[in-house]
């Protein structure tokens, strides 16, 4: 409580009054970032208009950085997502550090799996062992980059190195006049070939020792029209605000020769999370590429976000020339291959990131929907919200344009990181689960891997799921086995359905009515003694043709449990009832 002045009023809080105390934190041992001298800096003033040029480093610097590092056929599954979003540079591996990276890349080439117009990119250090492995690894790939790389910060050159800088510069030299040896003699015309260096770690370099290797890494590769030079200045730490970061690539762009054949490229990670911010910011003071991953997989705190960027451009009106529109595919297809799961508040992809709990931000929204469909009806026919300009309180965006929406987030606020099990149901049996579904299912995976420890097979999901929905003739269990099901539709529109069945063992004949199928079985059910309400209800087709079979999934209220079940058959009303006696078998196990 403030104490009354003189007058007796209370005192105000001012700054004079909010006093912060000193730490006992070692603050002496860091010192502060360099500011560049840039008086009539021009990034401040310029707007991102349109795209960069993407370059997708999950399979590289977000893999090297997993626990448990993607298998093939995990790399192999982000490598067709990335090119299916549209990334057309990919960064697909380090060769020469083993026989995984190695044989992935071969894998892909020999495979025909990179489209025409994808480059594929390999990162290799300056020694020619390794240099000559990366190359290899590339024969009779139809577009590819090397990217060579070497440290020349001072902490590096004093402490790892110990060399000299005409000896760190040495080593950019001769390793790219190492790499254009053997890509002429190992890759030959059918490749078109090119050229990426990186000055390791850049934001630590002396900008004109910076400027001094890249040109020395230059003159050996002589770019000019038609053979450009990516230069790549990472952030492999970051140390500064993302000003000094834009004033350090204005201050590279100025100052490099033959800049018009140059690439400059940023490769931000996110160690004092202002990753997406120095890209932008950048992008801003001239360079014409960024390096990332998806959601901000890497290295300690991360390589900068690839969606964040992406869909922050998205949001301003400008096209990022990638397809985010079906974003939790993209999600969980990362979460699946990474073995990771994306924060629940995570930009425009999180599971709670549409949703509002305030009351106020809730009738904020209803508000701000409500009026875009007034404005669309008051356009005249034929104009949609789809139409106008985007202008709900609180939504960035629409969540409609990356496959949300509103309503669906609200029932699933609680889901986060189910993304793993969800996709290999979706991806190796062609089951897409409701969320609630999701959450529940993952639960019980959850219980096996606490009881018995380990990581959980594919294999294993799909057996634990049959076990827990789909009985077999091999595993059969339940109160309930559907035999035949008949419906017929009176005048009055309601159905009644007979069904043929074996209930606790014996041969049983049940009937009952309602407005549809499922309502007639729920009917049916309470004459042996189930108590059953229908929550949600949802269904799609497993495949194309006349012998689809369809799943669908049923949520109920049984005898006070809430319970999914599941069923499917060519035919869409035995494959709800199905469901409905697979939640009911549930219940009673």
């Amino acid at each position: 409580m403030s104490t009354p002045n003189a007058v007796g009023r209370p005192t105000p809080i001012t700054a004079a009054t909010v006093r912060q105390r000193p730490t006992a934190m070692p603050v002496h041992k860091y010192k502060p970032y360099e500011a560049v001298e840039i008086p009539d800096r021009t990034w401040p003033d310029r707007r991102i208009t349109k795209a960069p040029r993407w370059l997708s480093t999950d399979l590289r610097d977000g893999n090297q950085a997993l626990i448990d590092p993607m298998s093939p056929a995990r790399k192999r599954a982000m490598f067709d997502l990335l090119v299916k979003m549209g990334y057309k540079e990919i960064e697909v591996g380090f060769p020469a550090s083993g026989e995984t990276d190695f044989a992935f890349v071969r894998s892909i080439i020999e495979e025909g799996a990179i489209p025409d117009d994808v480059t594929i990119s390999v990162l290799t250090q300056a020694r020619e062992e390794l240099i000559e492995r990366t190359v290899e690894s590339l024969r009779g790939a139809a577009r590819a980059t090397v990217h060579l790389y070497n440290a020349t910060a001072p902490t590096f050159r004093r402490v790892v190195f110990r060399g000299s800088k005409e000896q760190i510069r040495q080593i950019a030299v001769d390793g790219t006049r190492l790499v254009m040896e053997y890509a002429d003699k190992i890759l030959g015309d059918e490749t078109v070939f090119g050229y990426q260096y990186s000055p390791e770690i850049f934001t630590d370099t002396e900008l004109d020792f910076a400027l001094e290797v890249c040109e020395s890494v230059m003159d050996v590769w002589q770019p000019e029209e038609g053979r450009e030079i990516i230069l790549n200045l990472p952030a492999t730490v970051e140390r500064s605000t993302p000003s000094t970061h834009a004033d350090r690539f204005e201050w590279m762009s100025r100052n490099l020769s033959r800049r018009e054949y140059v690439c400059l490229s940023v490769h931000p990670h996110n160690d004092r999370g202002t990753a997406v911010a120095a890209a932008e910011l950048a992008l801003m003071a001239g360079a014409d590429r960024i390096e990332g991953c998806l959601f901000g997989q890497g290295e300690r705190t991360g390589n900068v976000d690839l969606v964040t960027l992406g869909m922050n451009l998205f949001s301003q009106g400008v096209d990022p020339m990638i397809d985010f529109s079906q974003i939790d595919e993209v999600r969980r297809t990362a979460e699946y291959c990474n073995q990771m799961e994306v924060h629940p508040r995570h930009p425009y992809v999180g599971d709670l990131v549409y949703t509002s709990f305030s009351g106020s931000h809730q009738d904020a929204i209803k508000k701000g929907f409500d009026a875009m469909e007034a404005d669309a009806a008051a356009q005249g026919p034929g104009v949609t919200v789809d139409d106008l300009e985007w202008a709900v309180p609180y939504l960035p965006i629409d969540p409609k344009d990356v496959g949300r929406s509103y309503e669906a987030v609200i029932r699933v606020n609680s889901q986060s990181g189910k993304g793993g099990v969800a996709y290999v149901l979706k991806n190796d049996h062609k089951l897409d689960l409701p969320r609630r579904m999701q959450i529940e299912f993952s639960k019980i995976i959850q219980a096996k891997t606490d009881a018995e420890g380990g990581e959980v097979t594919p294999k294993e999901i799909w057996a634990i799921f049959e076990d827990e929905y789909l009985p077999t003739p091999e595993n059969t269990w339940g109160r309930i086995v559907l035999r035949k099901a008949q419906t017929s539709t009176s005048s009055d529109g309601t159905d009644t359905l007979t069904v043929e069945a074996v209930v606790d063992g014996a041969e049983t004949a049940l009937t009952g009515t309602g407005n549809g199928p499922i309502s007639a079985f729920f009917d049916a059910l309470a004459s042996v003694g189930v108590d059953a309400r229908l929550l949600d209800y949802t269904e799609h087709t497993m495949s194309e043709g006349a012998s689809a079979q369809a799943a669908s999934y049923i949520e109920c209220a049984i005898d006070g449990q809430v319970l999914w079940g599941i069923g499917i058959d060519a035919n869409t009303t035995r494959a709800s009832l199905k469901a409905v006696v697979s939640a009911v078998n549930r219940a009673a196990r």
